[in-house]
Parts: structure tokens; C-alpha cells; sequence
């Protein structure tokens, strides 16, 4: 880019901040307008609660204050490449994005929308866009290089639907050709993609994988919502729940995500989840158990109360067979029951633990709602530990910024 058009984007930073989500909420009507197939490709859920409109301001907004150095967006631009690659994004589609953006800030912009303006954001788009696909090809070339990885949908088999709480119940998912599955690293996703009659849309949703890497069959374990008036988002866990069969086919494409055990990991380990956040933690705690692992591990867990918390049994078998694992659970409402099994009643709290001094130098992962990530890691920085030891996973669109 030239300077001048440098300067251009710097410029429209204040006009971002103030109509940055008019701007991408005229976008995404512009061109589902114009292309209403890729409704079937974006996560209609989040267009009905604003949280895509608002992510997409976001982004555009980092890349507008970093326009003079963009290197600096490359862990951002690699997190949303993953999720990119799980939903096959191709470079097509940053084509069709890239012609609607612009106009749409041609259009809400009006006069003020120069043509030097039109034409420093055309080469700005440009620019991020050959810099995201780029990324993105490499993503995808490791994936079809990877023993029994794949690209793209791939059909797989629901063999066993097991219910894990009175919310929460896993898939197992087997290739449909009788293939192998590329082995996945705990913590990642996978992107389940099915037809939704109420809608009458295909819609895709990432799943953390919960079972231990293996070659033969993904396990996802779904919350079902509950609610008069539950979103996109509601209707597809609830189809999996109501409509999804044993022998039913959905499509999946292979594992991707940067929320994962480092293969090289020798430090103590907290798990720290929140409702169905326990999804990846039960797949990393199972490998580091099969692995025999060498440090303490420590799982802290909070849900509403016994009758939703998802593999307590599994759970407890293992903290009595470990030595080295220890888990400390609350539940919104405890029982006397709960009580006199150590689990402790009201929210997850971290200060009232004893984590820190008893895990030195451990690394943190955290996975649940957004309020309940906020929380553990505001927590986790005052009482000393540095961000680069503390991974989370946000469910949804990046709208988090605390690293």
C-alpha cells in the first residue's frame, strides 16, 4: 500500500469506532441480499444476535489502528484461519466479502466515502485478504498432508449417542467411508454441518472433540438449550438432540484450533471450565492420563448442580485411580450430598483456592461462557500468573480481547 493510502485507513479509525457495527450490519444484509446461498455457510445465530456484526466491526476496526504494521495481527489472523479452514473457506468467498464491503462503506458512508478513501480501503482489503488466504492455504496443506487428514465436508456416521447429564449427550462419529480419522490434539474443534428444516438452511456449528485422540471416530458431547426463545444457535444443538439418530449421516470437517496441549508440555496443569466447557478439558485430562503424565494436574469445574455435570463418574474414577490429579468442583446448588463429597457450593472461585502456590509455574486453560472466562482470567492475572501460561476458548465469534 502506498503511504498515502496508509494514512487514509488511520483516518476512518474514529469513523469505525463510532459505525463500525452500522457498517458490517449493512454489509452482511448487502450481501446475503445478493448471495442468499451463503446463509448456508454463516452461523445464522450469531447474525440474529449481532455478535457476528459486532466481531466482524472488531476486526476491521484492529486491522484499521494496525494498518502501518499488520504483523502485529498475525496471532488474530491465525485463530480466525482456523475457523475459517473448519468451515471451508475458500478464496472465492474473500472475493464476494471483499466487493460488498466495499460498497457497503461507499453506501454508508456517503460523501464522506472519497474515492481515494474507496480506493485505499480496496487495496487495504486486498492486502488482508491475500495475507488471510494465504495463511489459510497453508492450513489446509497441512490438514491433506496430515496421516488420514482431509479437507472439506467429509460424511460421518452418528454410532452411539450416549447421555452424559440431563443437558449434555455425545456423539461418536465414525467415518462413513470406514476410513480413519485424522488424530486430533486435545483442546481442538471440529465443524458439524447439518440441514435445519425450521429454517431450511444447512448449518454449521464447531464442537470440541471430548474423546481422546484416536484413528477411528470422533466423540462430541452437545448442550442442549433450553428457552421460549432460543436462537439458530438452540435449534442446532436441539436438532442434534431431537433429530440426529443412531445411522444418520452429518458432515465434519477435520480437526482445527490453536486451544490445545502444547506436544512438548512439562509443567503442572489446571483445567478451569464452566458448564459444557468441560468438553476439550475431558479430552486432555484422558490423554494426559494414558500418557502417564509426570506433573500434577488440577481440574476445577462449576455448574449449576449434579444433574448437568457431564462425566462425573468418568471424572471421579480418575482422580481416585490418579494420585497426581486432583479436581475441586462447585455447584450453583449443593446438596448435603454434594457437601459431604467435598464439592463445594456457589460460583467457581479461584481466590478461595489454594491453585497458584500448589501449581508453580503451571499452565491455565480455561473454557466456558464468556463471563465465566472473563472472571478466571481476571483472577488468574491478579493473583500472579503470567497471560502467556493462561489459554482460553471462547464458543463464538472472537469477541474476547485479554491477550
Amino acid at each position: 500500500m502506498k503511504i498515502e493510502q496508509i494514512q487514509l485507513i488511520s483516518a476512518t479509525v474514529p469513523i469505525l469506532k463510532e459505525h463500525g457495527v452500522l457498517l458490517t450490519k449493512h454489509f452482511y444484509n448487502r450481501m446475503f441480499t445478493h448471495h442468499p446461498e451463503l446463509k448456508n455457510m454463516f452461523n445464522m445465530g450469531n447474525q440474529q444476535s449481532g455478535k457476528q456484526q459486532t466481531a466482524l466491526a472488531m476486526a476491521v476496526l484492529a486491522y484499521a489502528e494496525n494498518i502501518a504494521n499488520p504483523s502485529v495481527l498475525m496471532p488474530v489472523i491465525d485463530h480466525i484461519g482456523h475457523k475459517h479452514v473448519s468451515l471451508d473457506i475458500r478464496p472465492e468467498h474473500y472475493q464476494i466479502v471483499g466487493e460488498h464491503l466495499i460498497a457497503s462503506i461507499k453506501e454508508v458512508l456517503g460523501e464522506a466515502a472519497s474515492p481515494a478513501i474507496l480506493d485505499a480501503w480496496t487495496a487495504a482489503y486486498q492486502q488482508l485478504a491475500a495475507v488471510m488466504s494465504g495463511n489459510e492455504a497453508g492450513l489446509y496443506e497441512k490438514k491433506a498432508a496430515q496421516l488420514h487428514g482431509w479437507t472439506g465436508w467429509r460424511p460421518f456416521i452418528v454410532r452411539e449417542k450416549i447421555v452424559e447429564s440431563a443437558e449434555i449427550t455425545s456423539f461418536h462419529l465414525y467415518p462413513a467411508d470406514a476410513g480413519h480419522t485424522m488424530i486430533h490434539i486435545p483442546g481442538q474443534y471440529i465443524s458439524v454441518r447439518t440441514f435445519i428444516p425450521e429454517i431450511n438452511l444447512y448449518q454449521a456449528r464447531q464442537y470440541s472433540i471430548s474423546s481422546t485422540p484416536n484413528v477411528d471416530y470422533y466423540r462430541i458431547s452437545v448442550k442442549r438449550e433450553k428457552g421460549a426463545a432460543l436462537d439458530t444457535n438452540g435449534l442446532i444443538s436441539n436438532h442434534l438432540h431431537d433429530a440426529v439418530g443412531l445411522g444418520d449421516v452429518i458432515n465434519l470437517t477435520a480437526p482445527a484450533g490453536e486451544f490445545k496441549l502444547d506436544a512438548d508440555l512439562a509443567t503442572p496443569v489446571v483445567l478451569i471450565s464452566g458448564g459444557v466447557g468441560l468438553t476439550p478439558m475431558i479430552s486432555m485430562l484422558q490423554n494426559l492420563v494414558a500418557k502417564d503424565y509426570s506433573f500434577p494436574i488440577t481440574w476445577l469445574h462449576g455448574c449449576r448442580n449434579r444433574e448437568v455435570h457431564a462425566f462425573k463418574a468418568q471424572l471421579d474414577e480418575i482422580v481416585n485411580t490418579c494420585d497426581y490429579v486432583e479436581q475441586t468442583v462447585f455447584y450453583d446448588s449443593a446438596t448435603e450430598l454434594d457437601k459431604q463429597e467435598g464439592i463445594k457450593e456457589g460460583f467457581l472461585d479461584l481466590k478461595s483456592l489454594d491453585v497458584i502456590s500448589s501449581n508453580p509455574g503451571a499452565n491455565y486453560y480455561v473454557c466456558g461462557p464468556a463471563a465465566f472466562i472473563r472472571k478466571q482470567y481476571s483472577d488468574l492475572i491478579a493473583m500472579g500468573v503470567e497471560k502467556e501460561s493462561i489459554m482460553f476458548e471462547e464458543f463464538g465469534p472472537a469477541l474476547i480481547q485479554m491477550n
